[in-house]
């Protein structure tokens, strides 16, 4: 099992440059399977997930060629029903986005059911509604869910139970080729399902109401490739996780090619954290000179840092924000309001010496600061795995991480580009 060695306490410092956005690389390749012929996708990060997924989709009959390290053309053109490898689906959270596409191209798809972060309940129910609403009709065995549309998908007026993001971007794709008109109201609104949404309407689609939670989608007959192009944005998250990598390690950091829009939140949240960044132009500059202290609410009341959704801030960055508190004189909630498994990887940061009181499975206070010290530990998820790196680099000593396969799903090559920003980080097994 691949590990982190990690001789903490080195500052992080220099430039690097922000990899593409892996929850928008996710979709769009399944939205390819939508249509015959190629297109050029660019900035795709070279990460685990998007590994598994172009894995899953060969295995379909896609067939695919990079042009450099991060640019590649999918053709979906020889694509067969198959049975959809189990295995596969179970180790990437992105291939219940096949149900929609694999829907239109063969009026049927038998998926396994999905896998990805162990942080709780990750319910499916939401997607499966929705299609109903449009038509299919879906039943399930042990392992795996049948949807089956023999006449084709209806548009619909739908409203999804919660705004979930992979359940809003299946009902995209669903409706971009149903019949008729869809409204979907309370969509996600990430940035990353507005960036599916751009490509779908450069292919030929017709939606309307991107980055607000009421979509509205004209069905069309077709949609063309043309050879058409498409760049990903900047992964948020992995911006994010740099600058607290820096800042609680009290490094100086550029961090080029980000989307500042995206970061208006987090940022926000940040400086309540007690750490701040400069946006210029397209890059975020993170001082060596930080508060470090946490900004009480009104009265010196403890103030909170709860996860919502888009644009409030990010369920996947309540785990390095909690580490980065540890680090910041004061005390703060971390409320993760949506996974009831996120926050068990604190048990991991009591070896390390951080006073946190977990309140129940989706509150946390922490106490700081306080000087952190090297432990072994293992990474139960992406962003988990992320957090204990951060906490790992700031502490005193040498800290080993198990099980990195977790953050290699997330974060590309971080060790080496990390190596190239002064950490003290090697990779063995």
């Amino acid at each position: 099992m691949a590990k982190f060695i990690i001789d903490g306490g080195h500052p992080i410092r220099g430039t690097i440059r922000s990899s593409g956005n892996k929850n928008a690389a996710l979709p769009i390749l399944c939205a390819t399977l939508l249509v015959d012929g190629g297109v050029w996708v660019r900035n795709i990060p070279r990460i685990g997930d998007v590994e598994t997924l172009l894995t899953l989709l060969e295995s379909m009959g896609m067939r695919f060629a990079w042009q450099g390290a991060y640019d590649f053309r999918p053709s979906s053109s020889n694509l067969v029903d198959r049975p959809l490898d189990a295995c596969l689906c179970r180790k990437v959270r992105g291939s219940v986005l096949l149900a929609a596409p694999l829907l239109h191209r063969f009026g049927r798809v038998e998926l396994p059911l999905p896998g990805g972060d162990n942080i709780g309940r990750r319910r499916i129910d939401t997607h499966l509604m929705a299609l109903e609403q449009m038509g299919a009709q879906t039943s399930s065995t042990r392992n795996s869910v049948i949807i089956t549309a023999p006449r084709g998908l209806t548009g619909a007026d739908i409203l999804l139970d919660e705004a979930s993001v992979t359940a809003t971007e299946n009902v995209i794709m669903a409706a971009a080729l149903a019949k008729g008109k869809t409204v979907i109201r309370n969509a996600a609104c990430e940035p990353h399902v507005q960036e599916l949404c751009r490509f779908l309407n450069r292919i030929g689609a017709d939606i309307s109401g991107m980055g607000a939670n009421e979509l509205r989608i004209n069905g069309v007959d077709s949609l063309r490739m043309d050879n058409q192009e498409v760049t990903l944005g900047a992964d948020y998250l992995e911006v994010a996780s740099l600058m607290v990598l820096a800042a609680i390690t009290g490094g100086e950091l550029t961090i080029e090619q980000v989307v500042p829009e995206d970061l208006r939140m987090i940022l926000f949240q940040f400086r309540r954290l007690g750490m701040t960044a400069e946006i210029r132009g397209e890059s975020l500059f993170v001082p060596a000179d930080q508060p470090r202290r946490i900004q009480p609410d009104f009265r010196s009341a403890v103030p909170t840092i709860a996860s919502s959704p888009w644009p409030a801030f990010p369920a996947d960055l309540t785990s390095i924000a909690l580490v980065a508190a540890t680090r910041m004189e004061g005390s703060v909630m971390i409320h993760e309001k949506m996974f009831e498994s996120r926050l068990f990887f604190v048990d991991q940061l009591f070896d390390m010496g951080a006073q946190v009181v977990l309140c129940d499975p989706h509150r946390a206070v922490v106490v700081g600061p306080v000087e952190l010290h090297g432990s072994r530990m293992h990474s139960p998820d992406i962003r988990a795995g992320m957090a204990l790196l951060a906490a790992a680099l700031a502490a005193r000593g040498e800290s080993i991480i198990e099980n990195v396969t977790q953050i290699d799903r997330g974060y590309e090559r971080i060790d080496e580009r990390l190596r190239l920003l002064g950490a003290k980080i090697e990779r063995s097994g």
